[in-house]
């Protein structure tokens, strides 16, 4: 086979399965084992590079749980447990202070799950532990904070806007109620149309709204209509997600494949062409936001390829320059229950004891996927700087996305295409590393 027919053939099965697989981190978390040993937190902090950090708090109950949805949440509204789960919060935050109270945090993010199912007073409380406990000074962090619809009440819009939170993030998936309830999503319309109306009037910097294509019975008016309706509300933001299932999900990938045609690259095509009809400009293949979008805030810095992150909470990850870490992972009912059950009960969290340690490889893959599936590019002096090497040296199979127009290289940057970029899932995918491949391949998810 020939140069041409070998770059053909590459390209046309890269690109003949564009949602085999997503990254929204590397290495992912189904990559995660026990670690051989436990490793100290004051040990890994110290040595940490970044110059400011991001705090992530993960708070892990939902009202009802998603067909699609894979993420660490379970089903609970139980205030009381609620309450025990932030007093363990406060616990861990407590003890991780004095490794990582040496830096200013950057970004402050609480997600789940749903963070504004829990009552005024604990949802209040989460950011009484960032401030006082951690440090986190909110005149200078970008601060953001997910909800949902039915949880959207102007007492805890109230406690956000209080508390000086730049972004609102909202799931809505989709405007029309019987796709909703295709995904097990216990959701009416004018529930979600309520909802947008309160978020509104409190004229926060940055309203986020998340729609998903190529959901079960959704057509492309029906697609273009939940966007359009979205786009009423004119949003800073909009993050448009392909439906993924697998087969820990309540909603099969057999169910899928059942309904018919997999229209999910035409619907992207529609709504990134009326979205930049819009205004919107495009930052990643899920990201669409208005270029003026942002806070009024003198914001400190922090890159998406940097390490620095602070995962508070059962279920949140940890990165550092060497080791990623969390809690177990699951997504089966009784098995997160327990896990949370024992994250509640623990009294030392002053060590990590399952992730992944990243060798040279997982720094530098890690580094080009963070900065190559962002509009932004990566900047081969900037990787060249950070490893002393060139990344084109390095890894030469990325000379496959330049040779198939899937990618090019403009002043110094390698960037996705237009093409590219709808193929992005398919490109982080085909990037991973063998050894982290293995791992994932290989994860039982109970």
């Amino acid at each position: 086979m020939n140069q041409v027919d070998h770059l053909r053939s590459w390209k046309d099965h890269l690109t003949s399965e564009p949602y085999r697989s997503y990254l929204y981190s590397y290495p992912h978390k189904t990559a995660y084992r026990t670690l051989e040993t436990k490793l100290p937190l004051s040990e890994l902090w110290s040595r940490e590079l970044a110059d400011t950090f991001f705090l992530y708090m993960h708070i892990p109950f939902c009202g009802a749980r998603c067909g699609f949805c894979n993420l660490f949440t379970l089903p609970d509204k139980r205030a009381d447990v609620h309450a025990e789960y932030v007093d363990a919060l406060e616990r861990q935050a407590a003890q991780w202070a004095p490794f990582i109270r040496s830096k200013p945090i950057a970004r402050f993010a609480v997600g789940g799950g749903t963070p504004t199912l829990l009552v005024p007073e604990q949802l209040d409380r989460l950011f009484h532990i960032a401030q006082h406990v951690v440090g986190m000074d909110p005149s200078q962090a970008s601060i953001s904070v997910e909800t949902s619809p039915e949880t959207v009440t102007p007492d805890r819009l109230a406690i956000l806007k209080n508390r000086q939170v730049d972004r609102v993030s909202m799931g809505i998936q989709s405007f029309v109620e019987s796709e909703a309830e295709a995904i097990y999503r216990p959701q009416k319309p004018q529930e979600v149309e309520t909802a947008l109306k309160l978020l509104k009037q409190q004229q926060f910097p940055i309203l986020n709204l998340d729609l998903i294509y190529g959901l079960p019975g959704q057509t492309l008016q029906s697609w273009m209509y939940s966007l359009d309706r979205a786009l009423s509300y004119e949003p800073e933001e909009v993050f448009i997600y392909p439906l993924y299932t697998r087969e820990h999900t309540i909603v099969k990938p057999e169910q899928i494949r059942q309904s018919g045609e997999d229209r999910r690259l035409e619907l992207y095509k529609a709504a990134r062409e009326r979205l930049l009809e819009r205004g919107y400009t495009q930052y990643s293949m899920r990201r669409f936001a208005k270029a003026e979008a942002g806070s009024d805030k003198t914001l400190l810095s922090y890159g998406c390829h940097d390490e620095g992150m602070i995962g508070l909470g059962c279920g949140a990850r940890s990165y550092t320059n060497t080791v990623h870490y969390s809690s177990r992972y699951s997504v089966g009912r009784s098995a997160t229950a327990s896990i949370i059950a024992d994250y509640v009960a623990q009294n030392d969290y002053s060590y990590a004891d399952y992730g992944v340690v990243l060798s040279k490889d997982d720094q530098q893959r890690r580094f080009i996927l963070k900065s190559l599936l962002h509009t932004e590019g990566l900047a081969l002096d900037g990787y060249a700087e950070r490893f002393t090497a060139s990344a084109l040296a390095d890894y030469p199979e990325l000379n496959q996305l330049l040779d198939t127009e899937l990618a090019a290289i403009e002043n110094g940057t390698l960037r996705l295409t237009s093409e590219g970029l709808m193929y992005s899932d398919a490109i982080g995918d085909w990037f991973i590393s063998p050894e982290i491949r293995e791992l994932m391949e290989s994860c039982v998810v109970s």
